[in-house]
């Protein structure tokens, strides 16, 4: 399987085969603040996170995008908490789209005034990654654990859809997984380009319902396709297998920071750093062969937080490495 089938613009066959210490930053991700206007039932914040952090400095933002540019970053991410929260949001923004960064995204819950997005829009955003956990206002209030934000959010998804790159992740819990058919349907007549489901950390069940989405809504969004295709095959979305590759390709060419008023420090991934796993190292000049030498001590599948929260997408990409690693010997 080629990995662009997947439909994760930031995976594919080429970067697998040519990944190294020295190859451009692929996609990083900086967690701009902690605050958010939200309280989702499944969400962790910044609580597990094994290092102070909070709102990120500018300064410091700056620095560590400037570390990343410098090696050719491609795709950035900006998330939180609540992106949109953070004040100088816009200024990174162009930070990355005067550096020449190809793919600009960021992570909300989509609930701010549509003049908010459309300023990142002209700004140099080109992908939005926006939740939707329900299918109706009342349960969508409920799962987004305030009152009155539904009518804001689905007219507002719409819209950015209608200009730009948007997926909306579907976060299932023992909650609102019965629903699941109903919400992914919900989303694609958004207009939405695709649709993530994914179990949350504390329920990490195999969705088996999935198979029930109808197949034109799965011809119409690759990366749902790719993930129902793995449950129908008893594939879990989270957790990596005793025959999956047990290194992290990924950290060589991708990073993860947060940060706060002085400092800021790098993880391996997203869902490692939420689920509570020590940083690699502080922000610096040194930090690409600190995640290098991480790479060579590390195994995955020894690891708890890896082993249990691994994605999908991420053990199919290293795995594909592997098998190129193995061609070359």
């Amino acid at each position: 399987m080629k990995l662009e089938s997947i439909g994760f613009y930031t995976l594919n066959d080429e970067r697998a085969k040519n990944v190294s210490g020295t190859s451009p930053m692929q996609r990083c991700e900086m967690l701009v603040t902690g605050r958010c206007n939200f309280s989702c039932p499944y969400c962790r914040g910044f609580d597990a996170i094994d290092a102070p952090c909070g709102d990120i400095n500018i300064d410091v933002a700056q620095e560590a995008l400037g570390y990343w540019i410098d090696d050719g970053l491609k795709n950035i991410r900006f998330s939180g908490g609540e992106p949109t929260l953070y004040k100088h949001l816009p200024k990174l923004v162009k930070q990355c789209k005067d550096g020449g960064v190809k793919r600009i995204a960021i992570s909300s819950n989509g609930s701010r005034p549509f003049d908010m997005y459309q300023e990142l829009i002209d700004a140099g955003v080109n992908d939005f990654s926006i939740s939707l956990d329900a299918c109706c206002a009342s349960f969508g209030d409920e799962m987004a654990g305030v009152g009155g934000k539904w009518d804001t959010v689905t007219e507002n998804i719409a819209k950015i859809a209608k200009q730009t790159y948007v997926t909306l992740g579907v976060v299932l819990t023992d909650t609102n997984v019965k629903d699941m058919v109903e919400i992914v349907k919900y989303a694609h007549g958004l207009g939405v380009a695709d649709i993530r489901i994914i179990s949350s950390a504390q329920y990490n069940e195999l969705l088996t319902d999935s198979v029930k989405i109808p197949s034109e809504i799965l011809e119409a969004h690759p990366i749902l396709k790719y993930r129902v295709n793995h449950m129908a095959n008893g594939v879990n979305v989270r957790g990596i297998g005793e025959n999956d590759c047990h290194k992290c390709h990924l950290v060589k060419d991708d990073s993860v920071i947060v940060g706060n008023e002085t400092e800021a420090y790098f993880f391996p991934c997203v869902i490692a750093m939420r689920e509570g796993c020590a940083p690699i190292g502080k922000v610096g000049p040194n930090m690409r062969q600190e995640r290098l030498d991480w790479f060579e001590k590390h195994d995955s599948y020894k690891d708890d937080i890896c082993r249990r929260n691994c994605l999908d997408v991420c053990i199919s990409y290293n795995n594909r490495c592997e098998e190129f690693c193995k061609k070359r010997k």
